[in-house]
Order: C-alpha cells, then structure tokens, then sequence
C-alpha cells in the first residue's frame, strides 16, 4: 500500500532544502563531461568560445577561430557546436556559419573533419575539435574534400587557390558565388572608427 503521508513530507523536505527555489535540473552524463572539457579548455591564440543561450545551456557553443597562419590569416571564422545529451559517445554537430572558400566546408557550412564522423572516439574533447578545426585553416586537405572545386584549385594551382581565398575573404566572387566580407583586422578597424 502506497504511503501518501510519507511521499508528501518526502515533498516537503525536498522543498525546505531548496530554500523556496525549484529544485536543480539533474544534468545528462553528457552534460557533466561538459563542464569538465569547458574547464580544462586551452584554446589557441585569438580563439574565442561563447554561449549564445547563456550559462545554463552549455550544449550550445559557438567559437571563433582567428588563424594566425596559412591561407586564411586575418580571417574571422565562426562555428555552432550542438552538444547531444550522449556526449562523448557521439561527437557535437558542427556547422560553419561563415560563408567561406574552403575545401573541407562546404557552402552550407558542413564541415568535413574526421574525428566528427569515423574517428570519433569518447576521449576526445571539446578542445580536440577546436585544434581539428584551427587545423583545417592552418593546412585545408585537399583529399577529403566538401568543396571539390576549392579542393582541386588547391592541389593543382595553391597560388590560384590563395587568391581565391583572398577575394572570398575580401567580399568577392570566386566561381559565381558571392562571400561576405569577413577579414578580422578590417572588421575591428572598422568599429573603431564608428
């Protein structure tokens, strides 16, 4: 026989220990090994990481990557993490949010880096995909390719493939497409003056 008295004191002493307040959402695995990646992170230089729903929701991240080498130097990139709840058994959901000319990410902001699909593995971090995607500014891969064209550009002529990255990044068409403008010095020297 169920004991209604003793579940409502049961309520009752939940309710005094929380001061008033709800009582506190009980967090997912995956939302615990969050907190712990977010706090060992160690991001390379002129890499930022947000929460766009605030503190409470930690499983929505955005990071902008400033590469300080290699093509897209003076670039300001930025990229959505979905965290799913079985973190880090599935890897976050990855997309670019940056219109950019690159081989590895295609218009629609896919991102085409292996250790988000096949070498997904739980040790892996929240830092390790940073690194995963500072790399693919830092060095693009032309033999996984998203973006085929930009890929075959690269292999076959880099001095080609680096203009092309600079008008993209500039504000201008490479193949009939339009980039926005999105070169980080210009956009800080720009807010400067207003």
């Amino acid at each position: 026989m169920l004991n209604l008295f003793k579940i409502k004191g049961q309520k009752k002493e939940e309710a005094a220990n929380t001061n008033g307040r709800p009582p506190a959402k009980k967090q997912s695995p995956g939302e615990l090994r969050l907190h712990k990646d977010i706090a060992e992170l160690n991001l390379p230089k002129k890499t930022n990481i947000t929460f766009p729903n605030g503190k409470d929701d930690l499983m929505n991240i955005e990071i902008t990557l400033r590469p300080d080498e290699g093509y897209y130097v003076g670039g300001a990139f930025v990229f959505t993490l979905q965290v799913p709840p079985t973190y880090p058994h599935e890897p976050p959901k990855v997309k670019c949010t940056t219109k950019v000319y690159h081989p590895n990410i295609d218009l629609d902001g896919n991102v085409c880096l292996n250790i988000l699909r096949e070498d997904w593995k739980p040790v892996l971090n929240i830092n390790t995909i940073v690194y995963g995607l500072n790399l693919l500014f830092i060095q693009p891969n032309d033999e996984d390719p998203l973006n085929h064209d930009a890929a075959a550009v690269l292999r076959d002529d880099p001095q080609k493939f680096r203009r092309n990255v600079q008008t993209a990044m500039s504000g201008g068409y490479v193949d009939r497409v339009h980039f926005p403008r999105f070169l980080y010095e210009q956009a800080v020297q720009q807010s400067a003056t207003k």
